[in-house]
């Protein structure tokens, strides 16, 4: 198993490798996103466990970074559904479908229902905040597992249940790389103010009192084109801040993160009117490191919170163990937990 995991290390960093040389690809859809996955899992703290820390585990989850743009077109209902996660229209208030940014319903059930209220729903709006909330709880709960599925091949009762649970901890190592990596997508995604606005490809038939451009290229302009010019992964990292944890719930850290991106539509919109995505003005390639640098900052620090987080997760059936209780003893792992 360990000479296969290495194999598929090296395949892996092939692949990321590829994407970087890669000029011709679109870029928050391949370039921008490996950069964003791949130094945001590079920054990664010490106390994070080694398996989400290699470098073969930074080149998977950087080439699984684009995968929801390179596996567009599958068909329906998987467009359907997944295309309206990798946005979300708020207008100038901070509002989508009259829904505030600050006071988002608990659940996409009830997000759609407070759209359709209003005339709009999910698939048309956009649901961003929660293909980011729905992806860093997939991933604290692999962390939850796979630090219980650890205790467990060295705690169980007998030398079978032990075998079991290291093979259960491999496993949730390879399904903890490809969740982060896919959901990184999205991390990324929140990064582009023209990802958070209805103005999301020029301004649109809204009140334009600065006369911003109503081009239809914009959007890929700036997302692809110039970022290949002007960004590599040596100046995502470069424009990361040090981690900073929250102390606040998922829905405010998102909600904030929103807002910071939100926040960037208009200068985006000034940059473009001055020619500075034209020209490659200074002020315009340092706008788009910073912003795609604030994603991979985004996405370190979800992940270090989701680990954090984990301690206290339950996992398991009836009633459940935390990671907390079985590494310090007070409950052992059975296979039971899992329904065996």
């Amino acid at each position: 198993m360990r000479r296969d995991a290495r194999a598929v290390g090296r395949l892996v960093f092939g692949i990321g490798l590829s994407l970087t040389l890669a000029q011709s690809a679109s870029a928050w859809g391949l370039q921008g996103h490996y950069m964003i996955s791949t130094a945001a899992t590079k920054a990664l703290p010490d106390s994070l466990p080694a398996f989400v820390r290699s470098d073969a585990a930074v080149a998977e989850i950087g080439a699984l970074g684009p995968e929801l743009d390179r596996s567009k077109g599958a068909g329906e209902p998987h467009d359907l559904d997944l295309d309206p996660n990798h946005y979300v229209s708020f207008d100038d208030n901070a509002k989508v479908g009259g829904v505030d940014l600050d006071a988002l319903p608990g659940s996409r059930r009830d997000y759609d229902t407070a759209l359709r209220k209003e005339g709009g729903n999910e698939y048309s709006l956009g649901s961003l905040p929660y293909a980011l909330e729905d992806g860093w709880e997939q991933v604290r709960v692999d962390f939850a597992m796979w630090r219980v599925d650890r205790v467990g091949e060295t705690k169980a009762a007998t030398a079978p249940d032990r075998a079991w649970f290291a093979t259960a901890r491999a496993l949730r190592e390879i399904l903890t790389l490809r969740d982060i990596g896919v959901w990184s997508h999205y991390v990324g995604d929140a990064s582009q103010p023209l990802h958070t606005t209805i103005h999301f490809n020029g301004w649109g038939k809204y009140p334009n009192p600065g006369g911003y451009s109503d081009a239809r290229d914009l959007h890929s302009r700036f997302e692809s084109t110039f970022v290949r010019a002007h960004a590599t992964l040596a100046d995502v990292s470069a424009h990361m801040r040090p981690y900073k944890t929250c102390a606040c719930t998922i829905q405010r850290h998102i909600a904030q993160y929103l807002h910071a991106t939100l926040s960037q539509v208009i200068p985006l919109y000034e940059i473009d009117k001055r020619g500075g995505f034209a020209s490659g003005s200074p002020e315009a390639v340092d706008f788009v490191r910073a912003r795609l640098g604030d994603g991979a900052t985004m996405l370190r620090d979800l992940i270090v919170d989701a680990w954090e987080e984990s301690a206290n997760v339950k996992v398991g059936y009836p009633r459940g163990i935390t990671p907390k209780e079985a590494e310090a003893g007070s409950a052992v792992p059975t296979r039971s937990l899992y329904g065996d």
